[in-house]
């Protein structure tokens, strides 16, 4: 399947309003889910090191409860960043803070954010992806580097709603 094949199965599927498909071949499996944002996710077929670092992440946290239950507890400590609210990535790929090489980022350490406003671009597969902020607060801190590779679910602006 050649690229532009898939951006405009992608396309269809966005436009569609289906909230998933799969499509394998003995080359390729491609699985497009569409919550909020079209999403595409391709795998090839042999190599088994795409689903490593998948399985990765959710060994870590159980590792580490398993951890923390043999240790002593420990004097309450006051978390600074308990009431912030974490805007995640909502597909894999590429983050980018703003929507050009010479344009200013969307957001900085300070803006007020506001539900649809433009946080970032993630590109996928080179489709350019607005990610958009779900509450109103202000950013506290951005956690990814820009034009960095980033994956489903990871925290990328920390936002203080009151």
């Amino acid at each position: 399947m050649k690229l532009n094949e898939i951006q405009d199965l992608i396309k269809f599927v966005s436009k569609s309003g289906v909230s998933e498909v799969e499509l394998e071949t003995k080359e390729i499996k491609i699985v497009i889910r569409t919550p909020k944002t079209a999403s595409a996710l391709v795998q090839q077929a042999a190599p088994v090191v795409i689903a490593a670092p998948v399985a990765a992440p959710i060994a870590a946290p159980v590792a580490a409860a398993h951890a923390e239950s043999k240790t002593p507890p420990a004097a309450p400590a006051v978390n600074s960043e308990a009431h912030l609210i974490t805007i995640k990535s909502p597909m894999i790929g590429t983050f980018y803070r703003t929507p050009g090489p010479d344009k200013a980022p969307f957001v900085n350490i300070g803006d007020e954010v506001t539900p649809g406003k433009a946080v970032c671009i993630i590109e996928a597969m080179k489709l350019f992806n607005e990610i958009e902020s779900d509450i109103k607060g202000k950013i506290v801190k951005v956690l990814v580097n820009d034009a960095t590779p980033v994956e489903y679910d990871q925290p990328l602006f920390l936002v203080d709603p009151s």
